[in-house]
C-alpha cells in the first residue's frame, strides 16, 4: 500500500503462501487496512461537527471478524435484515450498537428487532408505520424515519437510490415525508430523527452534500410545523473507492468535509444539534480486500479477419464475484510473480456455465499459463456477501491478514456435504 494507491495487495510470496494454505478461489481482507479506515472516517467526523456517529454498512462484508474489528474501532452496525442482526450479535456485539433498515421488513423482523433493543428502527413506508404502531409495547427502541430526498446521483442506476423513482422511503417533494412524520406523532411512535442513503460508488461528494442540505432543511421544517426535534440524522453512506488505477474518489476527509459541510451552517442557523452520522460500507472495506484465483485455461479465439481475443478462464467466477454481471464492475487484475514485461490485452473469464466475463480487455502478461495466480484489487465489499453456490461451485473460504502478519482464516470453503445437508428426495421418486 502506498500514499498514490491505497488499495491493499499481496505481495508474490504471500500470494503463493496462501494459495497453496487455502486453495483458490480466495477473499483475503487486511485487519490494518480496514482500522486505518474507521479511525479515518472518526477522526475526519469528530472535527468537524461535536456530535457525530459512523455507522458499518454490513451489507457490504458481513464476515464476523470484520463485524467485530469495525465495532472495536467504534462503529455501530448498520443491517439491513435480520440475518445481518444475528451475524452482528454472533461477533459478540449488542444489539444497542445496531440499528435495522430495509425497505420490505416482515413484522417477525421488526419484533425480533425491537425484542433485542436495536438502537433505531428505519421506518421505510406507511404500513410499516402501521406495523411498528401495534408493535411498540415497552421497548426502548427509537426509530428513524427513511427518506427519498430527490436526488439522482451519478452511478450506475443499480446503485443509484436517492432519486424520487426509488423503492426506498418516503419522498419529500410529493409531502409524503411529512405525512409520515404526522402519522407517526398521532400514533406516539418515538420518531428520533430521519435517514437517507442515495447511492453507492461515488467519486464525488455532489449528490450527497445535496441530499445533507435537503435533509437539514427538512429538519428545520418538521420543527416548525410539528415541533419535532430530530436528534439524528443519518446521511448514508456511498463514497466510492478505487477500483482501477483511472478511478479518483475523494478522499475521507474531504468528504466528511463536504458532507458536514453542507448541513452543518443550516442546522445551526435555526438552532438544530443533532447527532450527524455516517454509514459508510464499501469505503471501510472494499480496498482492504483482494480475490486470488488460479488461471486454467488460455485460449484465443477468432473475432472478425486477422482479429482475435485472448480468454484466461480462472477458477472462479460469477458465483464468487457476480458484480460484473450485475453492475458491468471493472477491476484492476495482477498477475504473481510475473515481472513487468510484455503484456497482451485478454478477457479472464470464469469456470461456469455463463458467458461469465469477470474482467474484460484487462492487461496480463503475454507469457501467462495455467497454473500462474492473479490478484484482483479491491474485492473487500459485496463479494463474500454475495456469494453464491451457482453451478453447485463452493463458495470461498476467507482469510484475515492480521496486523502482525499472521493469516488466520475466518471463513472456511463450503463443503459439499453443506451443500446438499438441506436437500431431500421424496420417498416415492
Amino acid at each position: 500500500m502506498n500514499q498514490a494507491d491505497p488499495r491493499f495487495r499481496l505481495t508474490d510470496s504471500l500470494a503463493r503462501e496462501l494459495a497453496d494454505r487455502f486453495g483458490t478461489p480466495l477473499y483475503v481482507v487486511d485487519e490494518a487496512s480496514v482500522r486505518d479506515r474507521v479511525r479515518q472516517y472518526r477522526t475526519a467526523l469528530s472535527a468537524l461537527y461535536p456530535k457525530t456517529e459512523l455507522s458499518f454498512a454490513s451489507k457490504a462484508n458481513s464476515t464476523l471478524a470484520v463485524l467485530k474489528i469495525v465495532r472495536q474501532e467504534g462503529a455501530t452496525i448498520d443491517v439491513a435484515s435480520e440475518g445481518e442482526l444475528r451475524a452482528a450479535m454472533l461477533a459478540g456485539i449488542p444489539a444497542s450498537d445496531c440499528h435495522l433498515h430495509g425497505n420490505n421488513k416482515k413484522r417477525e423482523e421488526i419484533r425480533f428487532a425491537l425484542e433485542q433493543g436495536v438502537s433505531h428502527v428505519v421506518i421505510d413506508h406507511f404500513g410499516e408505520i402501521e406495523m411498528v404502531a401495534e408493535l411498540l409495547g415497552e421497548f426502548p427502541t427509537r426509530f428513524l424515519l427513511r427518506l427519498a430526498p430527490g436526488v439522482d446521483p451519478k452511478t450506475h442506476s443499480r446503485i443509484s437510490t436517492g432519486q424520487s423513482d426509488t423503492k426506498f422511503g418516503f419522498n419529500i417533494a410529493d409531502g409524503s415525508a411529512e405525512k409520515a412524520l404526522a402519522r407517526c406523532l398521532e400514533l406516539g411512535i418515538p420518531v428520533d430523527g430521519i435517514h437517507c442513503h442515495v447511492g453507492s460508488q461515488l467519486l464525488d461528494d455532489e449528490a450527497q452534500s445535496a441530499a445533507g442540505e435537503f435533509l437539514a432543511e427538512f429538519a428545520v421544517a418538521m420543527k416548525q410545523r410539528h415541533g419535532a426535534d430530530f436528534q439524528h440524522i443519518i446521511i448514508g453512506g456511498g463514497l466510492g473507492v478505487k477500483y482501477t488505477a483511472k478511478d479518483d474518489p475523494l478522499s475521507i476527509e474531504e468528504y466528511c468535509r463536504r458532507v458536514v459541510g453542507a448541513m452543518k451552517p443550516i442546522l445551526e442557523k435555526h438552532g438544530l444539534h443533532p447527532t450527524l452520522g455516517m454509514e459508510p460500507g464499501r469505503s471501510i472495506v472494499a480496498e482492504a480486500g483482494v480475490t486470488l484465483y488460479t488461471v486454467g485455461v488460455v485460449k484465443s479465439v477468432p473475432t472478425a479477419p486477422g482479429k482475435t481475443r485472448t480468454y484466461v478462464a480462472v477458477d472462479g467466477g460469477l458465483s464468487d464475484n457476480p458484480r460484473p454481471a450485475m453492475y458491468e464492475a471493472k477491476y484492476d487484475v495482477e498477475a504473481i510473480g510475473h515481472v513487468p514485461g510484455e503484456t497482451m490485452t485478454a478477457t479472464v473469464c470464469g469456470k461456469h456455465c455463463e458467458t461469465d466475463n469477470l474482467f474484460v480487455d484487462v492487461e496480463v502478461p503475454k507469457d501467462i499459463v495455467a497454473g500462474d495466480l492473479l490478484q484482483v484489487l479491491t474485492t473487500g465489499a459485496y463479494n463474500s456477501t454475495m456469494a453464491n453456490n451457482y453451478n453447485r461451485y463452493l463458495r470461498p473460504a476467507t482469510v484475515l491478514i492480521r496486523q502482525n502478519g499472521k493469516a488466520e482464516l475466518v471463513v472456511r470453503r463450503d463443503s459439499w456435504e453443506e451443500m446438499f445437508d438441506k436437500e431431500a428426495v421424496p420417498g416415492d421418486l
